[in-house]
C-alpha cells in the first residue's frame, strides 16, 4: 500500500500551508501562472545570438553511485551556462561542503530548458522524476529535497505532488523550504540586500531589484519584501517585477519621488538568465535600463543572480539543515500530517501577521542602524503564507528561481 507523503507538523507547518493548493483558486489565475512559466522558459531558448558561457564547466550532478543518503537540489533551471554554474551550481557546491556525508544531486523542473541545454551543449540534466528514479535505482534510503525557488507556489506544489508518487520508495523523506517563507527568511534576505547597498562604491544611489512577478495573489511576496524595507526606514531599495505589479513604471515613479539621480539595477532572482540580461539590462526600448535612461537616470546594471551571494547560499544550507534535522523526529507518526494539495489550507498566519504588523514601524536614523531596523520590520512576512495558499500559484518558473 502506497504511503502518503508526510511532513513534520511542528517545524514544517508554514510549508504545508503555503504549498497546499486551494480549490478556491480561480482557474484563470492558475492558467496565467502556467502560461508565464512556459513563456519564461521559451524566452530563454529562442534563437540565440549571444554567448551564455562554457557548458563544460558546469557539473550536472547526474552520476550514479549515490549511496544511501541523497540531498537533491531542485531548481527551475536556466540555459545561461555561466549563470547556472555561478548560482545553482554554487548553491549545490555549498550544500555538498556543508553535508559531506550526503550525495548531492541536481534536478530541473523546466523540460524546455533541459531539452535546450542538451540539444545546444550536449549536457544532460535530470528532470525531477528522472532524478527520483535514479535515487530509487541507486538504493537511496534517506532523501532530502532542497528547492532553490524563491517562494512557495505552483512550482513547489508540483514538486510535492511528484514526491507523493515516491513516498513509499524511501525510508525517510523530507523537503526544505524555498528562500522566502518565514518571517526570519524575509528578515535575513532583507539584511543581505541592505548590506549589498551599504557596501556599494557610491552613495546616494537607488537600488532597484527586478523580480519576475505573477498575476496570482502570491505576487504579494514582492510587496511584503518592499514593506520590510519601508517599515525599517530604508529609503534607497525598491522592488519591482517584469511580469506583474509593481512594474518598472511604478518603480521609476518611486525613485523619482525619492530624489535619486543614479540607479543600480539587479535581478531579484536566483539566476541571472534571460530576464536579467534582456528585460532588465538589454538595449531594447522597453527594458528597465532603457526606460530609466529615458527618464534621465544614470544607470548601472549588475548581472548577478541571488545564488552568487555566499550569504544567500548560506540560507539555503540552513533550510536544508532544517529538513535534515526533522528526519529523526519524523520517525514518530504522532508528528506527521498529511499534505493534501487538493484541499484548501487555513489562513491562521494572516491574522497573526496583522497583529504583529504594528511592531514593524521602527525607523532607522542612520545607515548603520538600517540593518537592525530591518529585523524589526519583518513580521508582515508571514502574510505570504496566506497569499500563496489561497491560489497555490506563486511565480512559476523563473518567477521562483
Amino acid at each position: 500500500m502506497r504511503k502518503p507523503l508526510l511532513l513534520l507538523t511542528a517545524t514544517l507547518s508554514a510549508l504545508a500551508l503555503t504549498a497546499c493548493g486551494s480549490t478556491s483558486s480561480t482557474k484563470s489565475a492558475s492558467q496565467a501562472t502556467v502560461s508565464t512559466t512556459v513563456s519564461s522558459a521559451a524566452e530563454e531558448v529562442e534563437e540565440e545570438n549571444y554567448n551564455t558561457g562554457d557548458a563544460s564547466l558546469d557539473d550536472p550532478l547526474n552520476a550514479d553511485g549515490i549511496g544511501e543518503k541523497e540531498l537533491l537540489v531542485v531548481s527551475f533551471g536556466t540555459s545561461y551556462n555561466d549563470s547556472r554554474r555561478l548560482t545553482i551550481g554554487a548553491i549545490e557546491k555549498a550544500l555538498a561542503e556543508a553535508f559531506p556525508d550526503w550525495s548531492v544531486r541536481r534536478a530541473f523542473t523546466s523540460d524546455i530548458i533541459i531539452e535546450h541545454i542538451e540539444k545546444r551543449d550536449g549536457e544532460v540534466i535530470d528532470d525531477l522524476m528522472t532524478a527520483l528514479d535514479r535515487a530509487v535505482n541507486n538504493g537511496v534510503k534517506t532523501l532530502v529535497i532542497q528547492p532553490t525557488h524563491l517562494m512557495t507556489g505552483l512550482e513547489y506544489s508540483e514538486i510535492l505532488e511528484i514526491l507523493e508518487q515516491y513516498s513509499d520508495a524511501f525510508e525517510h523523506l523530507s523537503i526544505g523550504r524555498p528562500l522566502l517563507v518565514t518571517d526570519e527568511d524575509f528578515k535575513e534576505v532583507a539584511e543581505i540586500l541592505l548590506g549589498n547597498a551599504q557596501n556599494y562604491k557610491e552613495s546616494d544611489v537607488a537600488f532597484c531589484y527586478m523580480g519576475h512577478g505573477t498575476e496570482a495573489d502570491s505576487n504579494e511576496v514582492y510587496t511584503i519584501l518592499q514593506d520590510v524595507f519601508d517599515q525599517a526606514g530604508v529609503k534607497n531599495i525598491f522592488i519591482g517585477t517584469v511580469e506583474a505589479e509593481p512594474d518598472v513604471n511604478d518603480v521609476i515613479e518611486k525613485v523619482k519621488a525619492a530624489g535619486y539621480k543614479k540607479v543600480v539595477l539587479l535581478p531579484l532572482m536566483v539566476v541571472a538568465g534571460d530576464h536579467a540580461n534582456n528585460d532588465m539590462a538589454g538595449d531594447e526600448p522597453d527594458s528597465w535600463k532603457s526606460l530609466f535612461e529615458k527618464e534621465g537616470f544614470e544607470v548601472t546594471c549588475i548581472l548577478e543572480g541571488l545564488g552568487q551571494s555566499p550569504d544567500i547560499r548560506d540560507l539555503y544550507v540552513a533550510h536544508a539543515k532544517d529538513a535534515i534535522d526533522t528526519l529523526g523526529v519524523m520517525d514518530d507518526p504522532d508528528n506527521y500530517e498529511l499534505v493534501e494539495t487538493e484541499e484548501d489550507s487555513t489562513d491562521e498566519d494572516a491574522s497573526a501577521a496583522s497583529e504583529d504588523a504594528s511592531a514593524a514601524n521602527k525607523d532607522a536614523s542612520s545607515t548603520s542602524e538600517d540593518a537592525s531596523a530591518v529585523s524589526e520590520g519583518t513580521s508582515a512576512a508571514s502574510a505570504v503564507a496566506s497569499a500563496a495558499s489561497e491560489d497555490a500559484s506563486a511565480a512559476g518558473g523563473s518567477t521562483e528561481n
